[in-house]
């Protein structure tokens, strides 16, 4: 196998960072082709959760994703705390039609979020109409009563903007029995991100009722098989993400979302489009709100 360190710009401050590193790993397929696989964990994990992310690679590199069942995927842009007018933006990126707006940040007030979601939402239905939807996430931020007020506040900002309402609100609350509480006082949505790749036991949020969506990040949760094996365990609706990866690991999101066999929501694999550059030639970023696949020719 042969190793490729990288360092890639990011276009906006996410998660805190504004750049991505790590290495790419080129191994051999079962065909003889070359299968490329990305290994970016965040600075923050721990080894225990570094080791998904070297399983997943090694899966990606060895050229052992299970066949697809379709071509291509819709996806959702991604909107950082950023200002109205950037948001609107952002949110149609790609052509999508299907935005993510972060909410709850610090540097970011109630009031902020109201008026992020409104014009993400207006930006999404002028270009959308009725496909258009407008999803938040505050990353386990808020308390459940802070949760509750929250949501209803947000809720109002999307039909404000010309929505349908909210999608569904991802990770309103750290634990996993907080998000429990919330799911059972509000009327939207509840998917679960952190509280199934985190813990040790990602089956907890299906087993108390805590989430109506699971968020699954291949690379974060080892591999897209892993990730296929927890879909069925769980029983619930899938939404596959990113975990801000190049387009090599983009592409191991991808196989899980062609792979699955139900895929009833909009995919959050739009993150290359906050990229300032990316690993490959033909960055994986949606065309016409689509992402599908394609050759990896990796330039560094």
């Amino acid at each position: 196998m042969e190793f490729r360190p990288f360092r890639v710009r990011l276009t906006t401050r996410f998660r805190g960072v504004t750049e991505r590193s790590g290495v790419l790993i080129r191994g051999r397929a079962a065909d003889g082709s070359d299968a490329w696989g990305e290994y970016s964990p965040f600075p923050d994990y721990d080894g225990e959760r570094a080791s998904r992310w070297w399983s997943a690679a090694m899966e990606a590199a060895r050229g052992e994703w299970p066949p697809a069942v379709r071509s291509e995927v819709a996806v959702n842009s991604i909107v950082p705390e950023v200002g109205p007018a950037v948001a609107a933006r952002l949110a149609i990126a790609g052509g999508c039609v299907v935005a993510k707006v972060k909410v709850g940040g610090r540097g970011s007030s109630l009031g902020d979020d109201r008026a992020r979601v409104e014009a993400s939402a207006a930006a999404v239905v002028a270009l959308g109409g009725m496909r258009a939807r407008v999803r938040v996430d505050a990353n386990g931020a808020w308390g459940v009563d802070e949760a509750v007020r929250a949501i209803a506040e947000l809720e109002l900002a999307a039909r404000a903007g010309g929505a349908d309402g909210l999608e569904y609100v991802e990770q309103p609350c750290a634990s996993v029995e907080d998000l429990a509480a919330v799911r059972r006082r509000v009327s939207v949505r509840i998917a679960a991100d952190e509280s199934v790749r985190v813990p040790t036991d990602p089956l907890a949020v299906a087993r108390l009722g805590a989430a109506d969506i699971l968020v699954l990040k291949v690379a974060p949760l080892g591999g897209v098989r892993a990730c296929l094996d927890l879909a069925e365990a769980a029983g619930l609706p899938v939404v596959v993400s990113s975990a801000m990866e190049t387009s090599v690991g983009l592409a191991g999101g991808l196989a899980l979302a062609l792979a699955l066999p139900d895929l009833p929501f909009a995919c959050g694999l739009g993150t290359g489009a906050l990229l300032a550059e990316d690993v490959v030639a033909r960055p994986l970023v949606p065309r016409g709100g689509m992402l599908a696949p394609g050759p990896l020719e990796v330039i560094v």
